[in-house]
């Protein structure tokens, strides 16, 4: 058999007869592809790394912070202690226990007089009180300017494995979620990302001047889900002070993000599953309360 008909032979094997065999290929490349394309792009670090857009309590873009609270749904899991919420109004302190703690799915609404305004940057930020960079209890965020109707921000959670209350979440696959920095640095939210909602493109709710901020605790078992149906996990379970722990909400009306800043950057490895975090490999707790363990 000469060369030419080896050539035709093969391009007939390919194409002709075995289409199904160039199917199978291309579906095999996405295969291989996929998780590579998955961490392609990282959000923000943790405060203090190149890149983040952390927000630290005494930034001078603060204007002023929450002025008041409504709602405040205590989930399972809080020990009384950890139950006041006035300690939510008022500037960050950046500490452990002048917080208020939600509960597993808990929530609160934290009000704001005068309203806070759609800038040029982020327009407010919200504070936890994680004590590194790895024990992060997420929540959802949604804002109001009539403290009924409420539009929350498009989040992302790419965590790919369940976090144990002893585990650790990457603050690189986490993005539009409050609880990504540690105390004493808020994550910030831009309320021009919410032009494309329906509500606020008909003018249910108007990003010129919302009054209340709701922050929805994420019970990290995966039964909660982001914006693009990923499970979210973060640790789960804690107990005495479950949930996510809101210190403040600050106000800057359009300050500019931190310098260097870029949603862009390197992913690094996953975390260590399950990771060692807390005080003392302690997590969901805090030094010298009854509240440690699980």
């Amino acid at each position: 058999m000469d060369l030419a008909l080896i050539v035709k032979y093969r391009r007939s094997f390919l194409t002709k007869k075995r289409p199904w065999m160039i199917v199978c290929c291309f579906f095999a490349f996405l295969f291989y592809l996929t998780p590579s394309m998955s961490h392609a792009v990282a959000y923000s670090p943790p405060a203090g790394q190149d890149g983040s857009q952390a927000i630290y309590m005494d930034d001078p873009g603060f204007l002023y912070w929450a002025t008041g609270y409504e709602h405040y749904d205590v989930g399972s899991n809080v020990d009384t202690v950890w139950q006041t919420p006035a300690l939510a109004v008022g500037p960050a302190s950046g500490t452990s226990f002048d917080i208020v703690s939600l509960g597993r799915g808990g929530q609160i609404t934290m009000t704001f007089d005068p309203p806070i305004q759609d800038g040029a940057g982020w327009d407010f930020a919200v504070f936890e009180n994680s004590f590194n960079d790895y024990l992060l209890e997420l929540a959802y965020v949604e804002v109001s300017s009539n403290g009924i109707n409420f539009v929350r921000f498009d989040n992302v959670s790419l965590t790919p494995d369940p976090v144990s209350g002893y585990g650790s979440v990457d603050a690189t696959l986490v993005n539009g979620l409050a609880g990504k920095y540690r105390q004493g640095y808020g994550t910030p939210f831009d309320l021009s990302d919410l032009s494309d909602q329906t509500d606020v493109q008909s003018g249910i709710v108007d990003v010129s001047r919302i009054t209340h901020v709701r922050i929805v605790d994420i019970v990290g078992d995966g039964s909660f889900f982001d914006s693009q149906g990923h499970v979210i996990y973060d640790p789960f379970p804690t107990t005495g002070s479950a949930g996510f722990d809101l210190d403040a909400i600050g106000v800057s009306n359009g300050a500019p993000y931190p310098e260097g800043s870029d949603s862009e950057i390197p992913t690094p490895p996953p975390p260590e599953k399950p990771g060692k975090s807390g005080f003392g490999g302690q997590s969901g707790c805090f030094i010298g309360t009854a509240t440690c363990g699980l």
